[in-house]
């Protein structure tokens, strides 16, 4: 049998080129109405938790700390640790729905399979689960900002830009979380993304002590870190300074992305094809 024959029989590769289509706004609509109804309580779990991270170590530890060097430069431990912990509070926010939320919309209520009976495609349905566990994350990041707003850790004009930016790593967390998405049989699987990758990466990118604390083979692996990336971007901001080697951080998430996303609809595809 020739190579072509099979190609055939078996169908399109689950690697082609994503196939997409404004057909993903109508997903994400309703992945919208729905929430709407627990919007609220959602919001408050969202924030409850990096809030209490920023109060009780940045004002607790931060006593105790002092300042920390940025560079070349002294800042109040709660800034540094403020505009770490915002980065990983969109990091968890992403993950979060495009794990749990994501995968009950998939295997458990199966309304990935509603949806499909109407004339949308899977890969419009995996961009419109990717884009809106970003938007989950806006709403969480964009609280946490105005209350540190409000506690004056932070003035800067630049603000706006690490807004943009922290939208960015959303983007690219619900991308990473997707992967697992498809490869999970059940919610217990998610644990070994947390405790495997999310947790240790949380410790490894800068948030909580700066990376020059590492030793040197460790702060060269958490350098390409999604999360380090991140956090270098968006904590000069909040000092009201430009990064460094913005454009190498900015090109690192948006490969993580990129890749991440093609890796999960590819993975996506295989699923709903056995």
């Amino acid at each position: 049998m020739s190579s072509s024959t099979l190609a055939i029989e078996r169908g399109p590769s689950i690697w082609r080129a994503p196939a997409m289509s404004m057909r993903w706004w109508p997903v994400f609509l309703r992945n919208l109405l729905v929430w709407r109804k627990l919007a609220i309580p959602s919001l408050i779990g969202n924030i409850a938790e990096p809030l209490i991270w920023l109060v009780a170590f940045g004002y607790g530890m931060g006593m105790l700390v002092g300042e920390v060097n940025v560079g070349d430069t002294k800042v109040p431990y709660i800034l540094f640790l403020a505009s770490g912990s915002i980065c990983m509070s969109a990091m968890n926010a992403a993950s979060f729905e495009a794990l749990y939320s994501a995968f009950s919309r998939m295997h458990v209520q199966k309304t990935w399979d509603g949806i499909m009976n109407a004339p949308v495609g899977l890969d419009d349905i995996v961009l419109a689960e990717m884009l809106w566990a970003a938007f989950k994350s806006i709403f969480t990041v964009t609280a946490i900002l105005l209350v540190m707003l409000g506690l004056g850790i932070s003035h800067s004009p630049k603000l706006i830009l690490a807004w943009a930016v922290l939208v960015g790593t959303g983007i690219t967390f619900s991308s990473i979380a997707l992967i697992f998405n498809a490869l999970a049989k059940g919610y217990d699987f998610f644990t070994y993304y947390f405790t495997l990758f999310l947790t240790p990466m949380m410790f490894l990118s800068g948030v909580f002590f700066p990376l020059e604390q590492l030793p040197g083979v460790v702060r060269a692996v958490a350098a390409w870190l999604p999360l380090t990336n991140a956090v270098l971007l968006v904590r000069p901001l909040f000092m009201d300074q430009w990064p460094s080697d913005w454009a190498l951080h900015a090109t690192v998430l948006v490969a993580y992305t990129l890749a991440a996303f093609w890796l999960a609809l590819g993975l996506t595809r295989k699923r709903f094809r056995a």
